[in-house]
């Protein structure tokens, strides 16, 4: 991933700017930016901060099910190589 040209803080102002009557156009023209990235930038905004936090809260959640899912396969693949080596003896 390339580096962001904009953090956080100018990529509000830059939302800002439109909300006090500057076109889209004239934002976009101004800052180097695409319209698709200053709409992009819209939307992620709109959806507000907690949207990520939300999200990598489930995603942690699903982690800790695959690692448990992992842990039960290894265990049940070490028994089964145990019960075959003792079986074959």
């Amino acid at each position: 991933m390339g580096k962001r040209k904009f953090n956080d803080d100018e990529v509000l102002e830059i939302l800002k700017e439109h909300q006090h009557g500057a076109t889209v156009a004239d934002v976009c023209h101004r800052h180097g930016i695409s319209p698709p990235t200053f709409y992009r930038w819209q939307s992620l905004q709109s959806r507000g901060p907690n949207f990520d936090a939300d999200r990598i809260k489930a995603l942690e959640v699903e982690n800790q099910k695959l690692k448990r899912l992992l842990a039960e396969a290894m265990l049940t693949a070490a028994t089964l190589s145990e019960m075959l080596e003792k079986t074959s003896r």
